[in-house]
């Protein structure tokens, strides 16, 4: 998942004869001679790059200590970035101050099929000038709109104008709040905290009430992703476990099922959870870089795929029909998967999307089955069009640019050279977004609901403590929301109401409600833009 996994250094994950030591036996073993000193200099050069490597996947760690060089080299026991409490506990102090492009690159969104949905979608036009607000109430109360009332795209408009600005309600935990999620019909918000428990909330009309507490079970370390079921009768969750545990939300009592998934690492964790719009089945990503489908009726694992070269952090369905699957991954690449065509023996992707120079920690489905948005440890967000596939150039450009990552995106700063603006040779990618930072977990994005906003905004978690909102079409930081002392490591949107619920490491889960604090002065805002 983020750091540390089972992965070799460039492409396949590690075999024994990628063992280190191993390596060095075998040349020590060789006779001299210019063939065996040549050979001894190429092992040198591989032992020096699987240093490198383990290095900065958190694997091994140089500390201080006797022997000739002061140095010594140790072994660390956290398989993931999401396993170590020794990680820096992404408290407020770090003055990472995320970079913000001035003015982002809007070339391919200006000239996109998104672009043309999202102005549909808010009543918007293709001119730099819109509708004052003040207009658009004029043309209401002269009967100058259709059905002498605000259209639903109108409607949408409006409302993009009242964003979340303040904490109406919240709750504190006494340990990282690591996810959560509205339900889909925003009737309930889930959370999943590092103190095992899962906590359901009461969210209609406003509210945010704890109705109940279910204990997590076989749990390594914490709960890293928790959904709904879409009947919302049920909660799917996941940890350092073979299993992805299903729980019953119905009645008094709690009935945990375990789904057990098979696999063959010995330290097994899925990552990243989704649930069929059906509700028969559930895609889960892994550290063994595998993609997971289990079957609820049938009881058992349908399918198991060998998707990428490190932890997959990120899966998710593409549309409601269940056949397109997005993967992302530690390896910097999105891979766009169709069930109809995929042999579990010689699996195949339909496409992959390059363009990232480091990890990817979340993805998120636009819904249509043909955008979607990757958060990344190279500080950005991407958008996509997966009828722009990456060429082979853009997968050799993505690849090298993550090998010659050294720094452990867990506990150090961002170095400068990890955030290169320029894009990668082979970068197929829509439009770029960056302001907000990732460090620490897998920080994730999303886009805001299509019934509120017609999807204009995309918003995200951030390493600073903030929620950071995007405008989709400019690119540009439209909001940041302040008040936790940890990174925000998750963010939900309600799907109808104009709120949203940050969960912190700090602890704390809050609602963010708008607040209108000047009346007059907003209005006049709203009328200059």
């Amino acid at each position: 998942m983020g750091s540390q996994s089972s992965s070799g250094m460039s492409g396949g994950r590690s075999s024994s004869s990628d063992n280190p030591a191993e390596q060095s036996e075998a040349a020590e073993s060789n006779p001299p001679s210019r063939t065996a000193d040549r050979r001894s200099s190429d092992e040198d050069f591989d032992l020096a790059e699987v240093l490198a490597y383990l290095l900065r996947r958190g694997q091994v760690r140089l500390v201080h200590g006797s022997g000739a060089t002061g140095l010594q080299l140790v072994q660390s026991y956290s398989d993931s970035d999401e396993d170590s409490d020794g990680a820096w506990e992404g408290r407020l102090g770090d003055r990472y101050n995320p970079p913000v492009d001035a003015q982002p690159d809007t070339l391919e969104v200006d000239k996109s099929e998104i672009r043309t949905q999202i102005l549909l979608a808010t009543a918007s036009s293709a001119q730099k000038v819109q509708r004052s607000f003040t207009h658009m109430l004029t043309e209401r109360e002269q009967g100058r709109c259709r059905a002498s009332s605000f259209s639903h795209g109108e409607c949408s408009r409006i409302r993009s104008h009242y964003l979340p600005n303040y904490v109406s309600h919240k709750d504190t935990y006494e340990q990282k709040a690591f996810c959560g999620v509205y339900s889909e019909d925003g009737n309930m918000f889930l959370s999943a905290c590092q103190d095992q428990n899962i906590r359901l909330y009461d969210t209609t009309k406003g509210r945010f009430n704890l109705v109940r507490t279910v204990k997590a079970r076989d749990v390594g370390w914490s709960v890293l992703d928790v959904c709904f079921t879409p009947d919302a009768h049920h909660v799917l969750y996941s940890s350092w476990s073979d299993y992805i545990h299903m729980c019953s939300l119905d009645g008094d009592s709690e009935h945990h099922t375990a789904l057990d998934l098979n696999p063959d690492e010995r330290r097994f964790c899925v990552f990243s959870l989704a649930a069929s719009t059906d509700g028969k089945e559930v895609l889960g990503g892994a550290n063994d870089g595998c993609l997971y489908v289990y079957d609820l009726e049938q009881n058992k694992r349908t399918l198991k795929i060998d998707a990428h070269e490190d932890d997959v952090n990120a899966v998710a369905f593409a549309d409601s029909s269940s056949q397109l699957l997005f993967s992302g991954s530690d390896d910097a690449v999105c891979k766009v998967w169709d069930r109809r065509m995929l042999q579990e023996d010689r699996p195949q992707p339909v496409g992959q999307l390059a363009g990232h120079r480091d990890g990817i920690t979340f993805i998120h489905s636009k819904g249509d089955a043909r955008y979607l948005i990757s958060n990344s440890k190279d500080q950005s967000i991407k958008l996509w069009d997966i009828r722009k596939f990456s060429p082979k150039e853009g997968l050799a450009a993505s690849r090298l640019a993550v090998t010659h990552q050294n720094w452990d995106y867990r506990w150090q700063q961002v170095p400068p050279k990890a955030l290169k603006r320029h894009k990668l040779t082979g970068d197929t990618s829509v439009m770029t977004y960056r302001g907000h930072g990732v460090l620490h977990t897998l920080i994730r994005c999303r886009f805001s609901p299509e019934f509120s906003t017609g999807q204009r905004f995309i918003y995200s978690g951030c390493s600073t403590g903030k929620i950071v909102i995007y405008d989709v079409l400019t690119g540009s930081v439209v909001s940041k929301l302040s008040n936790h002392d940890a990174c925000v490591r998750d963010v939900s949107w309600h799907p109808y109401e104009d709120n949203i619920i940050s969960s912190s490491w700090d602890g704390a889960v809050q609602m963010w409600e708008h607040r209108q604090t000047h009346p007059l002065e907003e209005e006049r805002k709203m009328d200059r833009e």
